[in-house]
């Protein structure tokens, strides 16, 4: 049986949403992950574009908040950001609660090509982190 793992982030549209396409693609024979925020936006489209370049597609995915996932059980819960690592309850019905933080690309600035750089960059490093975190349980 598959281990369910589930992301966590403030708005549920960057880190959060790159974290359950990576590890859904790269870990999915063993894990099913899935994501949500404290509070709903949507899925930030530089987001959805440096997934495409790297030939995952999560344009499907929408922005939830825990609410979504209240009465499920998780393996793991991750937190992506200090802010939901603040305000996710201590025991949130995941066997193991840990936090391993990120840059927020959503804040970058300067030009188009330097706001995708560090979209890029943070979409790399949740890959190698997390997968590595991960691939070795």
């Amino acid at each position: 049986m598959k281990k369910r793992v589930l992301f966590l982030c403030t708005h549920n549209s960057c880190r959060s949403q790159m974290a359950e396409g990576l590890i859904n693609h790269d870990l999915g024979h063993r894990y099913q992950a899935f994501s949500a925020g404290t509070e709903a936006t949507r899925v930030n489209p530089r987001a959805i574009k440096v997934m495409q370049e790297i030939g995952i597609d999560i344009a499907t995915q929408r922005s939830k908040t825990l609410d979504e996932f209240d009465q499920e059980r998780f393996d793991y819960v991750i937190t992506l950001c200090g802010d939901a690592h603040e305000r996710c309850p201590l025991f949130w019905h995941g066997i193991e609660r840990l936090h391993i933080g990120f840059h927020d690309p959503s804040k970058a600035s300067g030009s188009e090509a330097e706001i995708m750089a560090e979209f890029r960059k943070v979409r790399d490093e949740i890959r190698e982190k997390l997968v590595e975190y991960l691939g070795g349980k």
